[in-house]
Order: structure tokens, then sequence, then C-alpha cells
């Protein structure tokens, strides 16, 4: 119980005060005037002020409340590393048991800094803020965090924990610990194909000095360089960007002998290749109503350079006219197919037929630029099945389906088998319908011996579109001529846009149209593995985590072609995944982690601020156990902590239970106290 004295003014205070300071005149004015009663008249006076101010008796009823101390865990990757989980756990065990005995102790416990893919380092005072956010500041006893010192939201200051009791860290893992790992200092984020961009980076090493290992560069899985460097040199490699779309530059250094993880040990960057110009050469073989469908295609993408050449007079046309009074252009067949036939990145054939304007050498020049990596696109006509066919050229070796004829005869393209699952063909717009939901074709190239199934058919089941490698090249091979129908719209039209450009993209190396892939996905909070495959069934895919924890995958049938499997992106970092043929890479956040930049256990960097507000920071983890320091409650002190201790700051915060209040000047007392007092003044007076 407390008691106390309280006053409740019957009067303003303005007017006690008045009557207070005309009392302290009254008196000295008696006491000066050494009046007989002075201090007997100055008592008579004071009681009256005093029964105006209506002071009371009080007493409160208390009860104590208890003082609250916090524990985080850090549970951050990192604590991965080592034994780090198991000190972690057996420091909390100890250190719940010890405060549970501090009588008026109550004690919290939270985890925090679990990887969700998207924050970046160890947050561990958020987590303590939480934890305390409904604790009056006088209860707050004190904080105690068991990680590996690698925190990344330490406040700047004692004053911005928002409470005044001691912090305390525990820190995990060994002192004579070492690792090394791969730093990006500068890296770009795209590139012009067929370009160089430079990648710069530094080998860090913790714990040793002087130590010199081997790097190696991969792009897309392929060694393009290696080099030995020392701890704490930087280097740059020059990348060429081979293709559109990501280019994966993996850079890892050889481990170092008994570092802690080689987690860290590699970085990856995916730099986006980007088309300055595609340079697409068109040759129609005459003019025709589906000679607009190509131009108009290729023009109205903004990256393609289109060279389109029309033969308007083969050379066997000969009506007399003098060359000079000619307006066409000659077709440079010697620049345009010798000299800079590798500056393509493809060839389209529209309805072209020998008519003498090619030397045959040319075609062999072709084949060759195939072989060795180019693209041509045959759109055939009448013309592929004649006795002038392409066919009939050394392009033959290169080309997927030998000519016997034409029908004449409406159907409607579907698509084959292979190509429900083909990335160019899957999923065109109407092709789910039967019929398709798009307009007929009235005539088709008939073909035999093809190199591969087709992924289109046209009338009777016939090859209509086929998409074939030769070497390190592509061709695509459209067997009839009608396709300006859908673009026209006759019959409501088709997809020809899509199709086409798909195809022409395909050709061109487009990575997203390829066959056969692995892919990493980041979707919202989750990580999507997708398989395109032509195959009927897919392997397991193996997915390893930026902490090296690695899980098996079954894959499930998504469209035709596509298998996928959803896991959470829990971690940022490189993240990796494989089904023993293909492989794929992804990072997931910024390129150099927080939380795998610096993975050796420290007490420093923890220390400035347990210091600052009275605590310690010590590590309890030797080679065999775990030890931790005496716990103490401490009343009222700056330091809490010392040789072998460390304290909680016990508070006498309290919450009042009940009041009871006797007024002094209540009823008879009161009157009796007053009429006691004018009656010694009057007594006084008398003598």
């Amino acid at each position: 119980m407390n008691y106390g004295i309280a006053f409740t003014p019957l009067v303003p205070t303005i007017v006690l005060w008045i009557a207070l300071a005309a009392i302290v005149v009254i008196a000295i004015v008696l006491l000066v005037a050494r009046a007989r009663g002075a201090a007997v008249r100055v008592a008579a006076l004071a009681l009256f002020l005093l029964a105006l101010a209506n002071p009371s008796f009080t007493r409160e009823d208390r009860e104590p409340l208890t003082s609250v101390a916090a524990i985080v865990v850090d549970k951050s990757p990192s604590q991965n590393f080592g034994s780090r989980n198991r000190e972690a756990a057996q420091a909390q065990e100890a250190l719940v048991d010890n405060l549970k005995k501090i009588k008026g102790l109550e004690v919290r416990v939270v985890d925090a800094g679990q990887a969700d893919g998207e924050t970046d380092g160890t947050k561990l005072f958020g987590a303590l803020a939480s934890a305390l956010s409904d604790v009056p500041v006088d209860r707050v006893a004190g904080a105690f965090l068991i990680t590996d010192g690698r925190v990344h939201d330490i406040p700047a200051n004692a004053a911005a924990l928002g409470f005044q009791a001691p912090v305390h860290a525990l820190i995990t893992g060994q002192k004579d610990e070492r690792d090394r790992r791969i730093a990006i200092t500068a890296a770009p984020r795209f590139g012009i194909v067929g370009q160089t961009q430079t990648i710069s980076y530094r080998l860090d090493d913790q714990g040793v000095t002087g130590e010199r290992a081997k790097v190696t560069i991969r792009r897309d899985g392929e060694v393009i360089n290696e080099r030995t460097l020392s701890s704490g040199q930087s280097a740059s490699v020059d990348v060429d960007i081979k293709h559109a779309g990501p280019n994966i530059v993996e850079i890892e250094a050889s481990p170092l002998e008994r570092e802690l993880t080689p987690v860290n040990n590699r970085a990856v960057v995916a730099i986006d290749g980007v088309r300055d110009k595609l340079r697409v050469l068109l040759v129609s073989g005459e003019p025709h109503s589906g000679e607009r469908t190509w131009r108009n295609l290729l023009k109205s993408d903004a990256s393609v350079d289109l060279v389109h050449f029309t033969i308007l007079r083969p050379p066997e046309k000969q009506d007399g006219t003098p060359i000079n009074e000619l307006s066409l252009i000659a077709f440079p067949t010697r620049e345009l197919f010798q000299q800079k036939i590798n500056e393509f990145q493809l060839i389209i054939f529209d309805r072209y037929a020998r008519q003498g304007v090619l030397p045959i050498a040319y075609f062999d020049n072709i084949a060759r630029y195939v072989r060795s990596g180019g693209a041509v696109l045959v759109s055939a006509g009448p013309d592929y099945a004649s006795n002038t066919s392409i066919w009939r050229t050394p392009l033959d070796s290169v080309l997927p389906a030998e000519p016997v004829g034409v029908t004449e005869k409406p159907f409607y393209a579907h698509l084959s088998d292979i190509g429900k699952r083909h990335p160019v063909t899957r999923a065109l717009e109407g092709s789910a319908s039967e019929p398709p939901r798009w307009s007929r074709f009235f005539r088709t190239v008939d073909t035999r011996n093809s190199v591969n199934p087709p992924v289109m058919t046209g009338a009777d089941g016939k090859p209509l579109l086929f998409l074939s490698r030769f070497g390190e090249g592509r061709v695509a091979l459209l067997l009839s001529d009608h396709i300006w129908l859908w673009a026209r719209g006759y019959e409501g039209g088709g997809p020809h846009l899509d199709l086409l450009r798909r195809m022409s993209h395909w050709l061109m190396k487009q990575p997203d149209l390829d066959e056969e892939a692995l892919r990493l996905q980041v979707q919202g909070k989750d990580l999507v593995v997708v398989r395109q495959t032509m195959a009927d069934s897919v392997q397991p895919v193996s997915v390893t985590s930026p902490s090296g924890v690695s899980r098996d995958l079954t894959l499930s049938p998504g469209e035709p072609g596509e298998w996928r499997a959803n896991l959470p992106a829990s971690e940022l970092g490189l993240w990796q995944a494989t089904d023993g043929t293909l492989k794929a890479l992804i990072n997931v956040g910024p390129t150099n982690p927080k939380e795998f930049s610096e993975v050796t256990s420290t007490v420093e960097t923890l220390k400035p601020l347990t210091q600052a507000t009275g605590g310690s920071a010590v590590r309890v983890a030797n080679s065999a156990s775990v030890e931790l320091p005496r716990i103490l409650p401490v009343r009222s002190a700056s330091v809490f902590a010392g040789d072998g201790w460390m304290g909680v700051r016990m508070r006498d915060a309290s919450v009042v239970k009940g009041v009871g209040v006797l007024p002094i000047f209540a009823g008879l007392i009161g009157l009796l106290l007053l009429l006691g007092a004018f009656a010694a003044t009057w007594v006084r007076e008398g003598r």
C-alpha cells in the first residue's frame, strides 16, 4: 500500500495563492510589530487557508507489474553454416531457463531473419520492436540477440531503440572462421547481340590473406575465361553477347581450404541480349498477292533492317530495252550472297525459283551459311515443285523435304501432334476448335522424304510447315503461298502475325522458342521451374537454393510441351536447377545479397550498440559446447554486464487496484479544527 496527501481546492488555485500571499504579509507585519498572539493568529489563518485547499489522506492499493525481457533468435540463412543453428538452439534453451528463474520477469522469444525471397539481409531489430510494441517503456528489462553478428538493421544509436534497457548479443560461430566469395563490382543489365560487355568482380577472402584462387568464367555453361587471382584482387572480363534474351555469366572461384561455405564462391550475372538491328534479306521471285504480307510484317518491326528484292525482270526476259533506260535496280548478287551473306540473321525466299539470277555456287554459299549458324525461310508456291525449284540446287542439303507436286484443294491448316508442343505453333489462336477458327488455304506443295515431322499439316494431312535444324543453323519451309489470305481477313483471317513472327524469331534463335529448354522464372514470391520439351515425359529437376540446400521436384504437365513446378523463392541469391542434361540459373534479388556477402561470425558489428546500452556482445560457443554468462537481475545501474555475467534491468512498474480517500477538513473534524483555531486566537487576545 502507498499513502499520501491529495488536494482538491474549494476555490480556484489563483485565490489560494493570493490568500497565501496575504497571510505572509500579515505574518510579517505582526512579527515586526511584536503583537501579542501573532503566532496564534498566523496559525489560524494558515489553518483556514489549508481548509480552502481541502487536503485528504489517500491510500493506494497497487499490484506490481512484471518486467519484460525479449529474446530474438536469428533464423537467417547464414545461421545454417557450420553448427550455428545447434549453438543457437542450445543458447536459447539455456537463456530462457535462466531468465525464468528471475522473479517478476516475463520472457518473450521471437524468431527473426527467416529468408522470404524479398528482404535483403538479416533484420533483427525490426523483430525486436514488434515483440515489444505493446510493452510500456518503463517495463522493458532488456533484450538478448542470439545471432552470428551479421545484422543489417542495427540502429544508429541507443536512443533509436525506443527504450532504456541493456541489449546483449550472444554470438554463435567460431572465432577463426574463414570464407571466400566472388563479389560483383560492376555488371551491365543489357548488351547488344554481337558486341561485348565488361563485368568487373573481386575475390574476397575473410579470415586469411595472401591466398590465391583459380577463377573460372562461363557463359551459358561454356568456359570463356580462366585466371588466377589473389585475395582482395579485382579483375574484369569481356563477355560476348551471343544471343537475344538472358546471357547467363557465372564467375566461380576455387574453394578455400576449411572455408565456411562454398555457396558464395560463385556469382551470376544475367545480361539481356538485345539485337541492335536484325538484318533480314527478303527475295521475292515474282510479284504476287502474298508479297506484301512478308514486307508489312518485317517493316512493322522497328528492330528489323529489311533488304527486299523482287525479281521483276529475269535475265532471260529480253525485250530489247537498253539497260540504261530501265528503272530497275540491278540485283547485287555477289555482294549479298558472297561478301555480306554472314551479316544477315535471316534470308527469306518468297516463291523464288531459279531464273538465272543466282549462280549455283551462291546456293552452295547459302547452304554453308545455314550449317554455320544462319537461318533460311522458304515460303513455297508452285515454284518449289517446278523444274526450276531451289530444291534442285546445292541448297537441297539443308531443305527439310523434297517437292513432288502441287495440290489445288481448299483445306484448313491444322497443328500436328508435334506442332501442338512446339513453341512456335503451340496454342495459336483458333487452333483449339475443329475446324480451326481461321480461313482456309487453297493450295499446298506435296513433298516426300522429309527429315523430320511437320508442325502443321494441310490437305489430307499432308505436311504444311517444317521447322528443321541443320548444323548450327535453322530452316523453315512453308508449303503454301496462301498465308496472305489470313492477313487480308478472308473468311475471318487467321493468326498470321503470331505464326510468322514466332517462326522468324525461332529461326533467329530466340531462346524463349527453343524446343528443349529448362528455365527458372520468378512469379511473385514463387520460383517457377519450366521444362520445355517435345518428349512425352521429363526427368525430375534438382533445384539448389542460394544456401546450398537441394531438393528434387517432380514436374507436372501444363500446356502441351511444357512441364512445370513451383516452390517458394524463400532466399535471395543464385538459384540453380538441372535435370542431368539441361541447366538453368537465376539470381533472385540483388547481385550481391547482404546475407552472403560476409558470412563469418563477428562480435564487432553489435558491440558499439550493446556497450552504449550497458550490455555486451560475447561468443557463446567454443569447440565443444555452448557456455552462457550468468544472468542477474539489476535494480539500478548504468552498466549491466561484467566479467562472466549479464544483467537485466528490473523495473518497479505497478498498476493501481484501489484508492482510499479521507478528507481532513470534512464534517465535524474540520469544523472543530477551525473553531479551535479561532477560539485559541480569542483566548490569546483576552489575556
